[in-house]
């Protein structure tokens, strides 16, 4: 499903732990990181295909995880013409994502890489943040500094209201 400007719907997920690392996982036999991602299916909302992927590639369920938020728009980016299938090339540009910040209410060992047939990542690891994005293929890294930087507000939320509640604590 590609639209009308050439780009494929899709989800992109940083999950977070009660430390703020977010969860990067690594291509199979490939020297990439990156944060769990998929196509939306026909008929499917945004919210679904996340789960879906969640699921896919994690392992994780809903009751895994909580929602922090959520892109308000979609993010794109291009796909390089050398990456395209011959096929696609001339109605197909890249992906648009709707991006989704979680935070791990479950366990390390609820993620597992192998929940499905076809596994994306073959190892997984917490980093800061604001990790520096070398490890990431290039024509994506816009978008994942766009999507960790709209979604920051959340953490930064749940920090204060955390010391807010620190604060009345100490107060009775």
């Amino acid at each position: 499903m590609i639209d009308r400007d050439g780009y494929r719907p899709n989800v992109g997920i940083i999950l977070c732990n009660g430390r703020n690392q977010v969860f990067w996982g690594k291509r199979i036999r490939e020297h990439s990181w990156q944060f769990p991602q998929g196509g939306i299916k026909h008929g499917e909302s945004p919210e679904q295909a996340m789960y879906r992927e969640l699921m896919e590639e994690v392992g994780l369920r809903p009751e895994h995880v909580k929602i922090l938020g959520r892109t308000r728009d979609w993010l794109r980016y291009d796909v390089p013409t050398n990456w395209i299938k011959r096929e696609w090339r001339g109605s197909y540009k890249g992906q648009k994502q709707i991006w989704f910040l979680l935070r791990l209410v479950g366990r390390d060992s609820d993620v597992s890489l192998r929940a499905t047939a076809h596994p994306e990542f073959d190892a997984w690891r917490w980093s800061d943040y604001w990790v520096a994005m070398d490890s990431v293929i290039e024509f994506k890294r816009d978008v994942y500094r766009l999507a960790l930087k709209e979604l920051s507000s959340h953490l930064a939320d749940r920090r204060r209201a955390r010391a807010e509640e620190k604060e009345v604590q100490l107060i009775r």
